[in-house]
C-alpha cells in the first residue's frame, strides 16, 4: 500500500482544486460549491475579525472565491 499526503497551503475560495488530478477524479459540483462558501466565509472572518459570524451562511454564487473588495478604499 502507497499513501500520498498532499497539504495545500494556499487554501481559499478562489484557489480550490476541481479534482485531485487534471480532468480525474472531478469532486462532486454540490461539494465544490459548498468547500468554497465555507472558504469564502473564512475570508471573510479573517479580513473583519471584529464581527460574530457565527451562523453566518453565504449565498449566490461564490465560484473563484466571491466577490473581490480589495480594490475598495478603507
Amino acid at each position: 500500500m502507497v499513501r500520498i499526503v498532499l497539504t495545500k497551503t494556499k487554501r481559499d475560495a478562489a484557489n480550490c482544486w476541481t479534482s485531485l488530478l487534471e480532468s480525474e477524479y472531478a469532486a462532486d459540483p454540490w461539494v465544490q460549491d459548498q468547500m468554497q462558501r465555507k472558504l469564502t466565509l473564512e475570508r471573510f472572518q479573517k479580513e473583519n475579525p471584529g464581527f460574530d459570524f457565527s451562523g453566518a451562511e453565504i449565498s449566490g454564487n461564490y465560484t473563484k472565491g466571491g466577490p473581490d473588495f480589495s480594490n475598495l478604499e478603507k
